[in-house]
C-alpha cells in the first residue's frame, strides 16, 4: 500500500492531537537505531542529509491543503514519521510555508543527532515546538541506546542543543528512561541519571520530559520502567532542574472526539500504523472510527499481510508491514 506525507491524527501524550508530515519516507530513515524504537529497527541508516533523497515542499503543500479539509480541531501540525526530519533540509522550508496556510502550531520531533549544524537548527527554529529526545548524558550509554551512524557526536548534540535554545522556538527534552530483560546498557542506574542531569543543566531546556516505552521497542529484551522507579528518577530531575520544568508522563488521558470526515479508512489506518503501532483501541481513539467498523478494516489488512498484529506488556498492537 502506498503510504502518504500526512497521516493521522495521531493520539500523542505531549502534543493532544497531532497532524503528521512524514518528509523522509517510505522506509524508516534514520541516522539512530535506537533499541527502543516503536517502528523497529532501522532499515537504512544514514550519516548525514546528502545520504537521503526525501520529499519536496510541494508535496508537503499539497497533501496537507488535502487533509485539512477533513480534519478539525488540531493542536499541532508535527514533522516526524518514518525517520529523522532534519535529514530533509527542505525542513525550515516546509515550515514557513505551513505557516501561511494555517495557524495551528508546528512542532518538530527530533532525535537531536544533527542540531551541531548550523543549517538545521536554523531550520529548526522555525517552529513553534521543537521535541528534541537526549536518552544519555555519556558516549557509553548513548551508543548502547541510540545505536547512532558514524561520525554522530554526543558532545556535539549537547552543545548544538544549547544553542537552539537560544534560537527562538520552545524547546523540550524528552527523556525515554529504558529498563532490560538482560545485562544491557540502560540509562536507569545512579550514574547515568547524573550525567544526564548534568547534560540537562548545560542545555537548559523550556520543558524537561520524562517517560518510558509505552509501544512495542525494536529489540525485545528492552522493557518499559517500573513506575515506582520512573517516579524516584523523577524527583531526582526535580531537585537538580527545578519541579516546574520537570514533566513525569504515563499514558495520557482521552478528549472528545472532533468529527473527522474519512476519505479510505483503510488507507488511513495503514498510514497512522506505518508510523506508530497502535492498539485498535488507540487507532479508534485518533481516527474516530467505530470499533465494528475498524475491527473489519484490520481484518482485511491482516488478510493482505500489510499490517501484522504484535503482544508487549500483555496488550495487542498492530504495526505496518
Amino acid at each position: 500500500m502506498k503510504q502518504r506525507i500526512i497521516y493521522g491524527p495521531v493520539p500523542s501524550r505531549r502534543l493532544g492531537r497531532s497532524l503528521g508530515i512524514d518528509i523522509i519516507g517510505p522506509e524508516k530513515t534514520c541516522n539512530f537505531d535506537c533499541v527502543y524504537c516503536q517502528l523497529g529497527c532501522t532499515d537504512k541508516k544514514v550519516s548525514s542529509p546528502k545520504d537521503i533523497c526525501g520529499v519536496s515542499t510541494e508535496e508537503v503543500l499539497e497533501g496537507l491543503k488535502d487533509r485539512l479539509k477533513n480534519v478539525k480541531q488540531l493542536d499541532y501540525i508535527t514533522f516526524s514519521g518514518t525517520g529523522e526530519p532534519t535529514l530533509n533540509l527542505a525542513l525550515g522550508e516546509m515550515i514557513r510555508e505551513v505557516k501561511k496556510i494555517s495557524n495551528i502550531p508546528v512542532c518538530v520531533i527530533t532525535n537531536s543527532s544533527l542540531v551541531s549544524r548550523k543549517d538545521v537548527r536554523d531550520n529548526l527554529a522555525q517552529a513553534d515546538l521543537v521535541i528534541a529526545t537526549l536518552e544519555a548524558g555519556d558516549d557509553k550509554t548513548f551508543r548502547a541506546i541510540n545505536r547512532p551512524a558514524p561520525g554522530i557526536r554526543l558532545d556535539d548534540i549537547i552543545r548544538g542543543l544549547k544553542i537552539l535554545g537560544s534560537m527562538g522556538p520552545k524547546l523540550e527534552i524528552v527523556v525515554l528512561f529504558v529498563d532490560s530483560k538482560k545485562d544491557y546498557p540502560t540509562n536507569i542506574n545512579e550514574q547515568a541519571v547524573d550525567e544526564l542531569i548534568g547534560a540537562l543543566k548545560v542545555i537548559d531546556p523550556d520543558v524537561v520530559e520524562v517517560f518510558t516505552v509505552s509501544r512495542p521497542p525494536a529489540e525485545s529484551f528492552i522493557i518499559p520502567v517500573s513506575r515506582q522507579r520512573l517516579t524516584r528518577i523523577a524527583q531526582k530531575f526535580d531537585d537538580a532542574l527545578g519541579r516546574e520544568k520537570v514533566r513525569l508522563v504515563f499514558k495520557g488521558l482521552r478528549r472528545k472526539g472532533t468529527g473527522i470526515k474519512h476519505g479510505n479508512m483503510g488507507n488511513e489506518v495503514y498510514d497512522l500504523l506505518i508510523r506508530r503501532p497502535c492498539t485498535a483501541d488507540q487507532i479508534s481513539f485518533a481516527l474516530e472510527i467505530e470499533t465494528t467498523i475498524l475491527m473489519g478494516i484490520i481484518s482485511d489488512l491482516l488478510e493482505k499481510k500489510e499490517i501484522v498484529e504484535i503482544t508487549a506488556e500483555n496488550e495487542k498492537y498492530y504495526r505496518a508491514v
